[in-house]
């Protein structure tokens, strides 16, 4: 027998799913995260698991894990105190950013503060040129003393960014190797390790975000693995990353500035697993837990990729707010609207939910935690579409009364009826993530209509209908265990890592060996990571890709390239010209003639998938251990629908007696543990064969 072991920590609720390989089963948990150690909730809730479900810990063979704590670390400014070395006159980088300002004409504008402060950002004497030749030798003694007053001013963790680094590493790993010798217990993060590309704005903000979360990173990963070894659980335990794979605790530990949007890749892995069989594989991927909402495509039963995106934006939905972090990650939008987001009047008397969230701690007014705000999951709680004597399978009791007495005194203030208010709530947070789908779907192009919605988080179905309802989608998909289901999706997810080069070549010039060259580099390194997660190297698929532009252009394009080898036929040189130009096509439907393509960047992306014999893989069904017969209608409850503007008896089903083939007119409700579906009047739902409810909306 074997079992596997996903862990995925919210801002709200911390996620356990253990996968029973012999049987085919899914076991979930779901508890409220402890934000003063995170770690002490995974520990408890397994520890529960294991002895409810009689799971003998020795026959675990992986843990795979996805946080947001990193990311909340960034957003809320709880990272280490970092400094930074970089070359003589540099050291505004991080203050003078890219002279692009996100709102023109904004007079008050407020750029994001840099990680690091104008004290703690040091100089040193060297220069490398563009080409990495050295124009001014380092100068180790600075170096030494740079460092030493940086200690001296408290910092835990110190970031090395020089000029041109991409291209030479010497100085900033000689850098690197004086800081460490001299105080060793400071963290050491360099440019080259973190992102080896061009451009040195966006080059610094990576490094310095990497360095920011570098000491809390280790020493969060060091306790999650004792916690999970304590349990008697043998298994390593692998991380997932931004880009939906997955690396082990050293290469996390070591560039952590990669996990940043871990929890969201898995959510957007779930979705394209489970929803692959019924929706051609084109997914809106929307996940809303707890906290915060995330939105991602899926195309083709692949979540879409980015190789550079913003954390912690002044303005959510403008470009240039935040800060640039250049990693590989699963492309998605994020938004503050999830069940604790919390209601309120503004200064001109109109009704908002969020971005404020009550979190785990007090939590909704509902749980009876201290909570006394009103929040969307008080207003679902009190439209009828969650059941109290049933919420997170019935081991969360909730206090119906504070949750009515919180929505009264909104009420009040509003001069609404508390129906009335809470419909309000329930509609303007399904607006906000409908009006987020819309822009993330048009900035790329694409017709909403050609999707279908599959929900995933504890919040997500009972808010779906009415967001694909709004974005005028026809079809709805909700998976079995979708509460759970971003835990499952680490268990789906393939072992993966990303590598990137800056090349500077011309196809119409320059060697096509010298190509072959530098990817052979960038693939033996991945490969060596990848050997240390115990997949077998023998499965692994090799990923190429290229930044390229049109000579004279400013920005890149990510392509994919042909397999190699690469040489310097005239054949090879028209595949690369060919694969450039197709998608230079695909995105902007002309190419300019006659001008020579360049490439920048060059990137390689290793990945194993999970096989049965790794230890991993679930069943495309996803059925639970709750799975049987039986009469499937629990019984009926009141539950409103602004169709009718009234509450109305509504038929309550048991998801986990719902059986292939079954059929189910709206109004209706489907409960399981972790999440319930709401499907509207006019609204009819079939269990396909993949166990996945499908939702066709009138």
């Amino acid at each position: 027998m074997s079992y596997s072991l996903g862990i995925d920590i919210g801002g709200t609720f911390t996620d356990i799913v253990v996968y029973d390989h012999a049987r085919g089963r899914q076991l979930n948990r779901k508890v409220l995260t402890t934000h003063d150690d995170p770690a002490r909730a995974v520990a408890a809730g397994v520890a529960a698991l294991l002895e409810r479900d009689r799971v003998p810990p020795a026959e675990f063979t992986r843990v795979v894990h996805a946080t947001t704590l990193f990311t909340n670390a960034l957003i809320e400014r709880r990272g280490a105190v970092t400094g930074l070395l970089t070359t003589a006159g540099f050291a505004d980088t991080l203050e003078i950013g890219r002279e692009r300002k996100f709102e023109l004409y904004d007079l008050n504008i407020a750029k994001p503060e840099p990680l690091v402060p104008r004290d703690l950002r040091l100089e040193v004497a060297e220069r490398l040129r563009a080409d990495g030749s050295i124009m001014t030798k380092l100068d180790a003694r600075q170096v030494e003393a740079q460092a030493r007053k940086l200690v001296q001013a408290g910092v835990t963790s110190i970031a090395v960014v020089f000029l041109h680094a991409y291209a030479n590493p010497r100085h900033e790993a000689q850098a690197a190797r004086l800081v460490a010798r001299r105080h060793p217990t400071i963290a050491v993060t360099t440019s080259h390790e973190v992102a080896p590309e061009i451009r040195e704005y966006e080059r610094a903000s990576t490094t310095v975000a990497n360095a920011y979360i570098k000491p809390l990173a280790r020493q969060y990963l060091t306790a999650m693995a004792r916690r999970v070894a304590d349990l008697g659980i043998p298994a390593p335990l692998l991380l997932m990353l931004s880009s939906g794979g997955l690396t082990h605790v050293a290469e996390a530990e070591r560039t952590p500035v990669q996990m940043l949007e871990s929890g969201p890749a898995a959510g957007a892995l779930a979705a394209a697993f489970f929803g692959r069989e019924d929706s051609q594989g084109n997914l809106l991927a929307f996940d809303m837990g707890g906290t915060t909402a995330k939105l991602s495509l899926v195309d083709g039963g692949e979540p879409l990729t980015a190789y550079a995106f913003e954390a912690a934006r002044q303005k959510r939905f403008l470009e240039g707010s935040g800060l640039p972090i250049r990693i590989s990650t699963i492309e998605l939008i994020e938004i503050g609207a999830g069940g604790g987001s919390i209601a309120h009047v503004d200064e001109i008397g109109l009704l908002k939910v969020g971005p404020r969230s009550a979190g785990s701690q007090p939590g909704p007014a509902a749980y009876g935690l201290g909570g006394t705000e009103p929040t969307v999951t008080d207003a679902d709680f009190a439209l009828g579409y969650l059941n109290p004597g049933y919420f997170a399978g019935g081991e969360m009791p909730i206090d119906m009364a504070a949750a009515r007495t919180a929505l009264e005194h909104l009420a009040a203030r509003v001069k609404l009826s508390l129906t009335e208010v809470a419909w309000g709530i329930h509609d303007v947070v399904n607006e906000n993530m409908a009006g987020a789908a819309r822009v993330h779907i048009a900035e790329r192009g694409r017709d909403p209509r050609d999707y279908a919605l599959l929900c995933t988080g504890g919040a997500g179905p009972v808010h779906a209908y009415e967001v694909a309802r709004k974005l005028g989608l026809r079809q709805l998909v909700c998976p079995p265990a979708a509460g759970v289901a971003s835990a499952l999706g680490l268990l789906v997810a393939p072992a993966r890592v990303d590598r990137v080069a800056t090349i500077g070549l011309r196809l119409d010039r320059d060697s096509g060996a010298r190509l072959e060259e530098a990817f052979r580099q960038l693939e033996d390194d991945a490969r060596a990571v990848m050997a240390d997660t115990g997949l077998k190297l023998d499965i692994a698929t090799v990923h190429r890709l290229a930044d390229g532009r049109f000579l004279g252009q400013g920005f890149d394009l990510v392509v994919a390239l042909p397999d190699g080898p690469y040489d310097d036929s005239a054949a090879c040189r028209a595949r690369l010209t060919a694969a450039f130009e197709t998608a230079y096509r695909e995105k902007f439907a002309l190419t300019p003639p006659d001008v020579p393509i360049e490439f920048i960047n060059i990137r390689v992306a290793v990945r194993a998938p999970v096989t049965s014999e790794s230890g991993g893989g679930v069943a495309p069904s996803g059925h639970t251990d709750e799975s049987g017969g039986g009469v499937a209608v629990k019984g009926t409850r009141p539950a409103y629908f602004p169709e009718h503007r009234r509450y109305e008896e509504t038929t309550v089903y048991d998801r986990a007696r719902l059986a292939p083939g079954d059929a189910i007119r709206g109004p209706a409700v489907v409960e399981e543990d972790g999440s319930t579906l709401v499907i509207g009047p006019g609204g009819t739902a079939r269990v396909a064969p993949s166990g996945n409810l499908v939702v066709t909306l009138p």
